[in-house]
């Protein structure tokens, strides 16, 4: 269950997941699930979804994150945004870069600064690492 706290404004919640490939489909159901609950859906939620996608491929693929540790996942709303981040135990910063024509990968984070209103990283709260992370405005 995610620890939640909510007031008129904002609305938090968040998960420890372990770090292996079927954690990114239940993180996707968990971003749902929370969304529903705070009535946020259509684009915006379709595009967290996606948000949510790149940033937790991204760490699985690239986080050098040590046995043991965790991926952390966020969801808030606050000042008329709704914020998904991933956090884990690799401190090293991520860098969009250009994929090469006809490769496959490559193109994650520049996905995300097409999508997402602004993005960025910052020091893990609790622990080694860092979060990652993407907002888009709410509607209204």
């Amino acid at each position: 269950m995610p620890e939640a706290a909510a007031n008129s404004d904002v609305n938090d919640a968040t998960w420890q997941l372990p770090r292996t490939p079927r954690s990114a489909p239940h993180a996707r159901r968990l971003l749902r699930t929370q969304l529903t609950d705070w009535q946020i859906d259509g684009e915006v939620a379709e595009t967290a979804e996606l948000l949510l996608s790149e940033l937790i491929s991204n760490s699985l693929k690239h986080a050098c994150t040590p046995p043991g540790h965790e991926l952390g996942l966020r969801l808030a709303t606050y000042d008329g945004l709704l914020r998904v981040e991933v956090a884990d135990a690799d401190d090293r910063r991520p860098v969009p870069r250009q994929a090469a024509p006809g490769e496959e990968g490559g193109r994650g984070l520049t996905l995300i600064q097409a999508l997402a209103e602004r993005w960025g990283f910052c020091p893990r709260q609790h622990g080694t690492g860092k979060a990652t992370w993407a907002e888009l405005a709410l509607p209204g």
